[in-house]
């Protein structure tokens, strides 16, 4: 397995007005996209865009916040009430041939492939087996695609 682009790391937050406000005023941020409902994931999004190189978009911010009773955000918050780290998200051009390759390693995937935030498959590696990481593999979005 190669390591891909860091695509985002998603920041859990009990309010995600909050933490707009927080990138805005404390960190400068200038790009930040509408927060939007993602009900089959659980949560509430909103991404925050980092500069890159020569104009384009650099690492990702994912602000994601428990939408409904059922959201899995809900168990991190219950642990870290202000907020933090949740994942970190890689790309990887294939995501049907990473999962095998990850799974050929030994490491264990939580729960079924399936649409993420940007619009593309995406699935997730338990953290025991990620050096504690709660780690998102996306296959690349397509140009144009997604947030």
């Amino acid at each position: 397995m190669k390591l891909g682009r860091l695509n985002h790391i998603g920041i859990a937050t009990p309010s995600i007005q909050d933490s707009i406000a927080y990138y805005r005023d404390v960190m400068g941020a200038t790009e930040i996209h509408e927060p939007f409902d993602m009900p089959s994931n659980g949560v509430k999004v909103c991404f925050v865009d980092t500069p890159g190189e020569n104009g384009t978009t650099g690492t990702q911010i994912e602000l994601i916040e428990p939408l409904g009773a059922d959201s899995p955000i809900h168990g991190f918050l219950a642990k870290n009430p202000s907020g933090g780290q949740h994942h970190m998200c890689y790309e990887v051009p294939d995501i049907h041939v990473a999962r095998a390759e990850f799974e050929a390693m030994g490491k264990r995937v939580l729960g079924d492939t399936r649409i993420g935030a940007h619009g593309t498959l995406v699935f997730f590696l338990l953290p025991r087996d990620m050096n504690g990481i709660l780690t998102e593999i996306m296959e690349t979005p397509k140009a144009g695609a997604g947030h």
